[in-house]
């Protein structure tokens, strides 16, 4: 699962200095070749894994350890962290020369350590093993710096739209395939089911705008070297912004109480069946039927449309499987992130998560499912998967929560689209610029 930025951008700085001080002592760990298979008869790995995305992980573990142990002759000391604690954990694993061989990160993460040092690239391993052209696009991407791939794809999660169908069949409803039917879409409910939000935006949802920003052509940030700059003040962002917040603000389909929601008070006010439609997370739909069993049969899901047909791009969020640059097993490290990230057990992890693998020949499967909670998300994940800017500074900017406190300006009337967007933009080049 992606991690919480907080405050992790900040300590940017630190976390080079440390990695680049435990390496030296290390010497600069082991830098093996890519070959094959290495016996581990006598050795233990040991492996990082947060807590949290799979309910009941143990179990699972137990599988992969005695399957490694088969397979390699080695251990595995499988060690579970909490997610809010775990940059800490890594900033001073890495400081101390104490880093695990195997890791679990989040994908806002892995760029940080990498470029930091800490990391070693999988790029050749990847390669040589040919599943260069079989990971999902935007996990790769997450992960890569430059040239180096940081991150083997583990496991995602993407947001698309939940909606209830048993209201679009009692109203005669399909689900929209372009902006304008989502508009045709909500006002039905909205004359119909008065007593219903048709689709709440959620200001304090970074995510919710992001697919519209791309949508309609705009970037987030772009990179010149090693520059970022941010492009919300590009025509293409202000239309997504622009047409995202009028949903709420001129077609009325949203409520003006959903200015400061978060995204779980879009899951509840879905699963307590106030909304007809949201944003929403792949690992969100079972959630509201723990929580609305009355709802089962009732909810479906559809790719967020493009302007005028095909899909808007979603935040595509998980994590990956990293192996430390200061393992002296490197070679067996890389043994057990093939088998936990391809295959039966990948795809064992993804069904007992709610989440996706990171492999497209597993992703394509799910996108092939018949079970409308499954198929519509992998489809949005396998063609419009995207990515935030690959950059730890971006991390300061999810911290600060410039882009929610733009959207919450916009949607209670506090500042014009190019208003907030322009404010926006000069906090998140301060940021890349270096300053605070």
């Amino acid at each position: 699962m992606w991690s919480k930025p907080g405050s992790r951008g900040l300590r940017r700085a630190a976390v080079a200095l440390v990695a680049a001080s435990a390496l030296a002592v290390a010497g600069c760990g082991s830098s093996p070749d890519t070959g094959g298979a290495a016996s581990g008869e006598g050795r233990t790995l040991t492996v990082w894994i947060m807590e949290g995305t799979n309910p009941d992980a143990r179990p699972f573990f137990d599988e992969v350890t005695t399957a490694f142990r088969n397979q390699t002759g080695a251990s595995l000391d499988v060690q579970f962290l909490p997610w809010a604690s775990a940059h800490d954990r890594f900033v001073t694993s890495i400081a101390g020369g104490t880093t695990p061989d195997v890791a679990e990160v989040g994908t806002t993460w892995t760029g940080e350590f990498g470029e930091a040092g800490a990391l070693a690239d999988l790029a050749p391993r990847v390669q040589q093993a040919g599943l260069g052209n079989g990971l999902v696009d935007g996990l790769v991407e997450a992960g890569t710096v430059g040239n180096a791939l940081y991150g083997m794809p583990w496991y995602a999660g993407v947001r698309s739209i939940v909606y209830r169908t048993d209201v679009f069949a009692e109203l005669g409803l399909k689900p929209p395939t372009t902006w304008d039917e989502l508009v045709q879409v909500g006002q039905a409910i909205k004359a119909a089911k008065p007593d219903m939000v048709p689709f709440p935006i959620a200001g304090d949802n970074e995510y919710g705008v992001y697919p519209f920003v791309w949508g309609a052509g705009g970037e987030i940030a772009t990179q010149n070297g090693t520059t970022w700059t941010s492009a919300l003040e590009s025509p293409q962002a202000r239309q997504g912004i622009k047409f995202y917040s009028e949903l709420s603000t001129v077609h009325g389909l949203s409520t003006p109480a959903a200015a400061t929601w978060k995204e779980t008070d879009l899951r509840d006010s879905f699963a307590q069946g106030q909304s007809a439609m949201i944003i929403s997370g792949s690992w969100t739909p079972k959630a509201i039927l723990e929580a609305a069993p009355e709802l089962q049969g009732k909810i479906g899901a559809f790719p967020i449309p493009g302007p005028t047909g095909g899909i808007s791009p979603s935040f595509l969020g998980g994590s990956h499987l990293s192996i430390f640059e200061g393992s002296a097993n490197q070679d067996l490290a890389w043994q057990l992130v093939q088998m936990m990230s391809t295959g039966e057990f990948a795809q064992k992890w993804g069904t007992e998560s709610s989440f996706f693998p990171g492999t497209t020949e597993l992703l394509n499967q799910a996108a092939a499912s018949s079970d409308p909670l499954v198929a519509p998300f992998a489809q949005q994940m396998v063609d419009a998967g995207r990515s935030v800017p690959v950059t730890p500074l971006y991390g300061q900017v999810q911290g600060k929560k410039t882009i929610s406190t733009m959207m919450s300006s916009i949607l209670t009337g506090a500042a014009t689209v190019d208003q907030a967007t322009s404010t926006a933009a000069a906090e998140m080049n301060q940021i890349f610029a270096g300053g605070a």
